[in-house]
């Protein structure tokens, strides 16, 4: 009875993902609604397997993987220089996969009749260098910001690539997920916003121009998989070594096209997309 009390305590203490059949996948809240479909399509067809998704943000999902207490970590960045020294000294061997193509759609209100805005643009407002939007051609309103929460793979990529290391203004507002900003832009006119292209309803999207002289570009999937859309990134799954076993299976799947159909399903773009 004593041996069977102590079986059951070590099971317990165990990380989720330990347990056979079971896998966790944690991280990027850009990434949850795919994630999510990913695994519920695959558990139909794989009975014996469960798979629990979470969000939390990109960081997150970096920290559970190299603490050990997920299996996959889904992130819509690569790991920084400091996350990457916590790793090797845990002994944390990250394996990445590039599972998805995403492109950052900037968001506005219905209303809103800016079209289009350039890069240059995107990051003087951003930086508080153009704060009405009649300096944009709009109306003379202040144009409020909303952003993602600094532990977003989306956050961090929007501040590397489009605010080129500055920090965003004070008066940006966070919120916790996509889904939370688009909610934000349907409900203030003078709002901009930005996340994923899978996330957008009840908006539009601006179109972005590399600079003045460019062409517009809309963040449509095939624009975001001949990279023609300006702010196109990829997605990645990371684990602690190669896969092995129920994850190596699920793996393929995803990457097979099968996985790539339910990819494209979820409003993303599947890394082989012709």
């Amino acid at each position: 009875m004593l041996r069977l009390f102590s079986l059951i305590s070590v099971l317990l203490f165990l990380p989720q993902w330990v347990m056979a059949g079971q896998i966790t996948a944690k991280g990027s809240d850009t990434m949850v609604r795919l994630c999510q479909r990913l695994a519920e399509e695959y558990m139909k067809s794989h009975k014996q397997t469960v798979i629990q998704v979470s969000g939390g943000g990109s960081s997150s999902g970096i920290a559970a993987l190299i603490n050990g207490s997920t299996r996959v970590c889904a992130s819509s960045r690569l790991l920084t220089d400091a996350e990457t020294r916590v790793a090797v000294t845990k002994g944390v061997k990250v394996f990445q996969l590039v599972v998805a193509l995403d492109g950052i759609a900037i968001y506005l209100h219905k209303s809103n009749p800016i079209v289009d805005l350039t890069l240059g643009q995107l990051r003087d407002i951003y930086t508080d260098r153009i704060t009405n939007w009649k300096d944009l051609g709009g109306p003379d309103r202040p144009i409020i910001l909303y952003g993602r929460e600094n532990n977003s793979g989306t956050y961090t990529y929007f501040q590397q690539q489009i605010l080129g290391g500055e920090d965003f203004a004070d008066r940006c507002e966070p919120l916790p997920g996509t889904a939370a900003v688009v909610h934000a832009i349907a409900h203030d006119i003078n709002g901009i916003g930005y996340g994923g292209i899978a996330w957008a309803t009840s908006i539009k999207y601006a179109g972005i121009k590399v600079n003045d002289s460019a062409q517009a570009v809309l963040p449509s999937a095939a624009n975001v998989s001949d990279r023609s859309y300006p702010i196109s990134r990829e997605l990645y799954f990371f684990l602690n070594g190669e896969p092995t076993g129920e994850t190596k299976e699920f793996i393929d799947w995803v990457l097979s096209s099968t996985g790539e159909k339910v990819v494209v399903e979820s409003g993303y773009v599947p890394v082989r997309a012709k």
